[in-house]
């Protein structure tokens, strides 16, 4: 079991970490990723043990859900450094290490983002009904998770707004707001009561991987990682900054795929046919975005690894970051709108509130790329990396 290994964030039996080179102005070396991955295990281990004195049961404290965030955080980097510097780390511990990591990240995610897309939804419901609170909506305050109004910090695109919003609404445009009032209540308790369901299962589902044998077998590892760190023989002298470039390099061929053009535009008819589409799969579009979020997300953890705790804020990459976490959420919102609406007998009213709401998001969606490709071609200030240099190859 973990608790049988030394306890790192005890400062009797921690220790310390070596100078690192790569904060003192020489080159990054595996002394700084051995540093860096000490520091995550000890933040696994500290939030793993606020976890258990907090309580993890179905009325967890806001102590309980914070150490869940600061173990899906730690969980992420460690094996986000496992894949960009694996040739400096040994090859079989690390392939075992990473997927499992990614099991436990994901599954203590779930649970916040159920509670955050509920949020979501109900929110842009309220504004696109233009009605009275209506009773679903009441969960807003209730679920966990940051607020995450439809389109918070992103320019709403051309049509984004709901029906009869416009300076001069015609009669047909106050017959569908009418229609959509009719429907809002209905489709809110509806999604309420899915996503609450969902949400439910979740927090079973993390409850039980948290007591699971799998579990204890990754903390067992991470317990150990927090002391040893297991480098090649290479790595005491390997310069970390090419793999750290090529991690840069992978972001750029990413984003160079994306279709920029279209989305310098703030409207994207085509994106939103698409997304009408009744078909259930994820939408055809949105995997290469979230592609591109995942592979910023190890260019952002590379950099911590190289600078640390120095690193410079890029406020470009930043905002790039946002969007893409905007695009995400719009995304799975308006999934969770189109899978409510294929409820079997449901009352026209409430399948048309839902269908508008559906196309809200993906117009949210839309609005986010439009954000990202603003963010993306402003040129960084004073970033010496490749990924940095100017969009020469972007669309």
């Amino acid at each position: 079991m973990a608790q049988q290994h030394l306890d790192p964030t005890d400062p009797a039996t921690a220790r310390p970490s070596p100078p690192d080179p790569g904060r003192a102005g020489g080159p990054a070396t595996g002394d700084a990723l051995a540093g860096y991955l000490r520091a995550q295990a000890t933040e696994f281990l500290r939030a793993l043990r606020l976890h258990r004195e907090t309580g993890s049961g179905q009325n967890g404290t806001e102590e309980s859900v914070d150490a869940a965030r600061a173990l899906r955080h730690s969980a992420r980097r460690i094996s986000g450094s496992l894949h960009t510097f694996r040739p400096l780390l040994d090859s079989d511990w690390s392939e075992e290490m990473r997927p499992e990591l990614a099991w436990l990240s994901g599954t203590l995610a779930l649970e916040h983002a159920c509670a955050a897309r509920l949020e979501r939804l109900l929110l842009a419901l309220h504004r696109l009904s233009g009605s009275a609170a209506f009773p679903a909506q009441s969960a807003a305050s209730a679920v966990g998770g940051r607020v995450t109004g439809a389109g918070r910090g992103i320019p709403a695109p051309a049509g984004a707004r709901g029906p009869g919003t416009g300076p001069a609404a015609t009669p047909t445009a106050t017959a569908e707001r009418g229609n959509l009032t009719v429907g809002a209540a209905k489709a809110g308790a509806l999604l309420e009561r899915q996503l609450t369901l969902a949400r439910t299962r979740a927090h079973s589902t993390a409850l039980q991987a948290l007591g699971s044998s799998r579990f204890h077998a990754v903390a067992d590892k991470v317990a150990v990682l927090a002391s040893e760190v297991p480098l090649t023989p290479a790595a005491a002298t390997a310069d970390l900054r090419p793999l750290a470039a090529a991690a840069g390099e992978r972001l750029t061929d990413a984003v160079t795929a994306l279709p920029l053009v279209t989305a310098g535009h703030p409207y994207n008819a085509e994106a939103l046919i698409h997304g009408l589409s009744p078909d259930p799969s994820p939408h055809p579009q949105d995997g290469p975005w979230h592609q591109v979020r995942l592979l910023l997300r190890l260019h952002r953890y590379a950099g911590e690894v190289l600078h640390g705790d120095g690193a410079p804020t890029d406020v470009r990459l930043l905002a790039a970051g946002q969007a893409l976490n905007l695009h995400r959420d719009a995304s799975e919102a308006a999934a969770a709108a189109a899978s409510a609406a294929r409820t079997p007998r449901i009352a026209p009213a409430t399948a048309y509130a839902l269908g508008v709401l559906h196309a809200d998001q993906r117009h949210e969606v839309e609005a986010a790329r439009f954000a990202f490709q603003q963010s993306w071609q402003k040129q960084a200030v004073g970033t010496p990396d490749a990924l940095h240099q100017p969009a020469r190859r972007r669309r």
